[in-house]
Formats: C-alpha cells, sequence, structure tokens
C-alpha cells in the first residue's frame, strides 16, 4: 500500500498502525520524520527498554530481523524494531517469510535511505502489497524555494524571495541540512516577520556579498571587478569556499544559459520554465543580461573549462595547485 508523508503521519498519530513500513527513496528527510515519529511517540518511554529495537542494516542480517519480528511485545500490546540503513541488509530473501505474514504485535519499520527496493524482485513485490510504502523523490533545486518558504510559513515566518535562493545556493536541494539552517532563522527572529537577506546573512553565516550565489552572478553578468573581490574574499577565508560546491553552480548556471540560448524563448514565463526559475523580475533580468555576454559556442567552451578544472581539483593533471589559485583561473578564462 503505497502512502504519502502526510498519510502515514496522519494515521501514526492517530494511532492508525501497520505490521510493516517500507519507508524509501532519495530523500532521506522524509523517511528520518516518520523514523523519529514512531521511535519517539509509539511506545511510553516506560515500554521502550522492553519493546523498542533499533538495529541497523549493516550490522543485522535479514534472518536476524525475522526472528526478533516474531518474537510478542512484553507488557505491551506492540513492539517496535526499527531498521535504519535497511538499503545496507544482504539477503532479503530471508525475511521473505515474515513480510507475507507478519504479526500484528510487532510494529517493524525499513529505513531504505536514497534508493527505492526492487520492485522486480520478490521481496520488492511483497513489500508493495503488504506494507505501508513510503516513497521520497529528491526535490529540484527550482522547487527548494518553494519548499523553504512553505515550511517557514507553517512556522509563522515569511521570506523573501532572494533570501529563499540564497540559502539554496548555499545549501543545495539537501532538506535534511535546508531545514538545519531554516531552524536557526526560526530559533533567532521573532514570529510573523519576514526573514530577508541580512537574516540569512546574520544568522546563517552566508555573506550576502561574498557566496558562490554572488560569484556565479557576477561571472553572467562579466562583472570582473566583483568576480575578483569575491575570490579574494574566498582566498582569505578558505572555509566558507568550496570548489566543488562553486563548480557544480557554475556548471547549472550555464547548463540553464545554454538552454535558453538554445531555445530562444518568447516570453518570460518561457525563460522561465527553462532556467527553472521562478518567473520573478530580478531573476530574469539577470538572466537576459547573460544571455548577452555568453553565445552557445562560449558556453560550451565553459563547459570544456569546468571539466578541466573539475579533473584538477581531484589531482588530475595537475600537482596540487590550491583550490582559490584554481577558481582565479578558471574566472580568468571565463570572462575572456
Amino acid at each position: 500500500m503505497i502512502s504519502a508523508f502526510d498519510a502515514v503521519l496522519r494515521d501514526l498519530k492517530n494511532k492508525i498502525y501497520h505490521p510493516i513500513y517500507l519507508l524509501e527513496g532519495e530523500e532521506p528527510y522524509y523517511i528520518d520524520l516518520i523514523s523519529d515519529y514512531i521511535e519517539n511517540n509509539l511506545l511510553p518511554p516506560s515500554e521502550r527498554s522492553f519493546n523498542q529495537t533499533i538495529l541497523y542494516g549493516k550490522e543485522i542480517s535479514a534472518n536476524e530481523i525475522r526472528q526478533q519480528a516474531l518474537n510478542y511485545p512484553m507488557f505491551s500490546n506492540y513492539q517496535v524494531i526499527i531498521v535504519k540503513e535497511a538499503q545496507m541488509l544482504k539477503k532479503w530473501d530471508e525475511l521473505l517469510p515474515y513480510i507475507e505474514k507478519p504479526v500484528k504485535s510487532t510494529i517493524l519499520v525499513l529505513c531504505h535511505r536514497y534508493e527505492n527496493i526492487d520492485r522486480r524482485t520478490k521481496v520488492g513485490k511483497t513489500l508493495h502489497s503488504n506494507a505501508v510504502v513510503m516513497t521520497t523523490k529528491k526535490l529540484y533545486e527550482n522547487q527548494v524555494p518553494n519548499w523553504i518558504e512553505k515550511y517557514l510559513a507553517e512556522r509563522n515566518l515569511n521570506i523573501e524571495p532572494q533570501a529563499a535562493s540564497l540559502i539554496v545556493e548555499y545549501v543545495g536541494n539537501e532538506l535534511s541540512r535546508v531545514s538545519n539552517e531554516l531552524e536557526k532563522l526560526i530559533l533567532n527572529l521573532n514570529p510573523g516577520v519576514q526573514v530577508t537577506v541580512e537574516d540569512v546573512e546574520k544568522n546563517i553565516g552566508i555573506s550576502k556579498e561574498y557566496n558562490t550565489f554572488e560569484l556565479t552572478k557576477a561571472i553572467g553578468l562579466k562583472d570582473g571587478k566583483k568576480v575578483n573581490r569575491i575570490i579574494k574574499y574566498f582566498i582569505a577565508n578558505p572555509k566558507v569556499h568550496s570548489l566543488v560546491f562553486t563548480l557544480g553552480s557554475l556548471y547549472n548556471y550555464f547548463s540553464r544559459l545554454y538552454i535558453i540560448q538554445y531555445v530562444k524563448p518568447v516570453t518570460d514565463a518561457d525563460m522561465a520554465s527553462l532556467a527553472g526559475v521562478r518567473p520573478l523580475p530580478f531573476i530574469l533580468n539577470e538572466y537576459k543580461a547573460a544571455l548577452k555576454n555568453y553565445s552557445l559556442k562560449k558556453i560550451e567552451e565553459i563547459f570544456d573549462l569546468l571539466q578541466q578544472y573539475d579533473l584538477r581539483s581531484k589531482g588530475i593533471k595537475d600537482s596540487g595547485t590550491p583550490e582559490e589559485a584554481l577558481l582565479q583561473e578558471l574566472a580568468y578564462k571565463i570572462l575572456h
């Protein structure tokens, strides 16, 4: 039985329990939320020492899980077994007899992070028939600002679009990391206020002027002075900069430019759709300016440069050039 996150959590809060839960998928954030809720709420504290077991897929066999699940609870209606990192479990077939006929007083939770179980196998098919299955998908980066807005709205905070975009550029689309950073804002800001770029800078530690987001934008606009200023800041503060992250950000940025340059959309809505960004004027104006600076041929050359410097950052065809020096070289070649 396939269920969405909200439905699974609602049933748990209403004390509607099922013998087996398969929590799978690319986005571990929701898997952890359900797993943590079960761990901290299904049994009262007095019953957990006897009736709640946390196991790890790397350290346990499928047969041992089956034997544990066949036990009956002590002085309780249920026993809870949570298998974390279940994607590392071997010989799933040993668990099949239990999946086919589970014990109703056992709540078995299988946390299969980062990937889905193979539905072509008999175990996969049986789980999808007999268990509550929650499958998570990773959000694209252009979807995360809306997720941030909703997350904060539920906690009585609003956020400026540019501030949300800055968080995504800094943190990426890993929701566990994003939520951790948002909790810093919630802790330090009063309910009802609008989160600004300045709030993000102050409470999350992102410089609004010296970050990968601003560097990418400055390169797109061919603002050489600003590019040099940001790189000098990175050199002076190496802990705030990751070349791998910057290369990824530049690749994503120029990939969007390439698609727009190739398709030549007529409307702003079409441009925003192709770029995978929200149709906000300040974002689209920056893209329009960048399109004047970079032709298809130039962007293709930049893709080659990004590949070269990615290899060099990993020590391939390079004798150990510092990351900041590699970034300086790369930026110069992109701009000229």
